[in-house]
């Protein structure tokens, strides 16, 4: 990737913008294919999903992310360039999209602020190959044509545009401009379908499958472990969410990013109408100044109404052999996966507590060190799907999952996230998660089944998992 240091908002900077965009031009023509220019500016304040509300629509791909605990938030809209890759190759694929794209790409702008330059936002599948009855690709890569990001205090406005051999230059010119000032000093628009206010309708719920198909599924499970199939397979559930009138998945994310802080609030829509939404709060991985950061995220108890409640379930689960089984397998999976990349893994002798507001989980931070040839997606390559949401062995468990559950996973557990210009990013399991279509959204969650696994108590967890994000449909009404 080029970078040229001009700033498009410097005074006399439009004329400078015309002959820079006149120069990206001229060079389409000489490599007869597009340019890729990437324009950053610093921005006041700006609230992606703010921004998302004030300009979404649906028939725009879409992706936004936050995680209100840290001061983090990311949204982009409206793609000038895309890739859908699948199979078992589809992380290298995307990888080299992504490689491809930035050797034809200028970037404009300080690039040292947060979310400057391009990012390639990514929405992969649990599965390498589409499931005709979810409406998304096995795969999704794209840039926005705009996007927005914070970290902390500091905000970005980024404007991406495709430079054709053929293209006029002056209305060009003419939107960078528009964008750049507009984003310097966003003005909120009312959004359409005022997605700041719930939605007023009943909201019914079904289970996705036969009744107590799910516990005839863990036991069948537990049938494959007690023979050696697999020591472990995560099995989910489905519910079905209908409304009255349509769900608006923005004014879902709202209610999520302040109900779940310390999570993952995110949305990928695929342009045709649906969303996929959710409050993760499991990390896949982050690559940042070359440092790896994942974690293992397995094992579960309620939270307590009382200090004292809240206390003892949370010194059961660090006593219980059963869930620290689970999390040692998760632990023991990660660290060997990310030492396939040539990495040192450093992990914790014990696990902790991580607790969000309807469930706590056993939880170990993993980090490493990489080399400058490393990218975030060979990260995301050899990490998913985790033992966490899939199973281990994982070439021996993960095809009971299809048989085992009643309809298709998509984007569930699956990781989402970005890459940016230097093979840096990050990634989130999309787990605590739903498909918003209309007045119609399934919901997903799964649990871990081992040997001493339970069916009930399976089920029991499950319904826990379900609790936070029925809530916030309900609380739609």
């Amino acid at each position: 990737m080029k970078h040229v240091p001009l700033q498009p908002t410097d005074t006399g900077s439009r004329v400078a913008l015309q002959a820079f965009l006149t120069e990206c031009r001229s060079t389409a023509v000489a490599r007869g294919r597009p340019q890729l220019v990437s324009i950053s500016v610093e921005a006041g304040m700006l609230d992606p999903l703010a921004v998302l509300e004030s300009i979404y629509e649906p028939g725009e791909l879409h992706f936004y992310c936050e995680r209100a605990s840290v001061g983090m938030a990311v949204a982009g809209a409206d793609a000038v360039v895309r890739f859908s890759p699948s199979g078992d190759r589809r992380f290298e694929q995307a990888r080299r999209f992504i490689e491809e794209t930035l050797e034809h790409t200028v970037a404009v702008g300080d690039l040292s602020l947060p979310f400057a330059g391009p990012h390639f936002f990514c929405g992969f599948g649990f599965f390498d190959q589409s499931e005709p009855e979810f409406p998304f690709p096995a795969a999704t890569v794209f840039v926005p044509r705009w996007q927005v990001g914070r970290r902390e205090d500091r905000y970005t406005a980024v404007a991406n545009l495709v430079v054709a051999p053929d293209a006029p230059v002056e209305p060009m010119v003419e939107r960078v401009w528009r964008a750049s000032t507009k984003f310097r000093s966003f003005q909120y628009a009312e959004p359409v379908g005022d997605a700041r206010e719930p939605a007023r309708g009943a909201v019914t719920t079904a289970e996705v499958g036969p009744e107590r198909g799910f516990e005839a599924s863990v036991a069948t499970a537990l049938e494959l472990i007690r023979g050696g199939a697999f020591r472990k397979i995560v099995v989910a559930r489905a519910l079905e969410a209908l409304s009255s009138v349509d769900f608006h998945p923005l004014a879902l994310l709202n209610t999520l990013r302040g109900r779940f802080p310390d999570c993952y609030a995110f949305s990928f829509g695929n342009g045709h109408g649906q969303s996929f939404i959710g409050a993760s709060p499991e990390r896949l991985v982050r690559m940042h100044q070359r440092e790896i950061l994942t974690e293992a995220l397995a094992g579960s108890a309620p939270r307590g109404r009382t200090a004292s409640e809240d206390a003892a379930f949370g010194a059961g689960l660090l006593r219980s052999e059963k869930d620290l089984r689970e999390h040692a397998i998760v632990v023991d999976s990660l660290v060997r996966r990310l030492a396939e990349l040539g990495v040192v893994p450093e992990v914790s002798s014990r696990p902790r507590l991580k607790q969000v507001s309807n469930v706590q989980h056993l939880h170990s931070p993993i980090m490493a060190r990489a080399d400058e040839a490393l990218h975030v997606l060979d990260a995301v390559s050899v990490l998913h799907p985790t033992p966490a949401v899939g199973g281990t062995p994982r070439e021996a468990a993960c095809p009971h999952i299809r048989p085992l559950e009643p309809f298709a996973r998509g984007l569930y557990a699956g990781p989402v996230g970005w890459a940016d210009a230097k093979g840096e990013g990050e990634f989130l399991v999309a787990i605590r998660s739903a498909l918003v279509d209309g007045s119609r959204a399934r919901l997903f969650a799964g649990a871990g089944i081992v040997e001493g696994s339970v069916p009930g108590l399976e089920l029991a967890e499950t319904n826990l998992k379900f609790h936070a994000m029925l809530d916030v449909f309900r609380d739609q009404r």
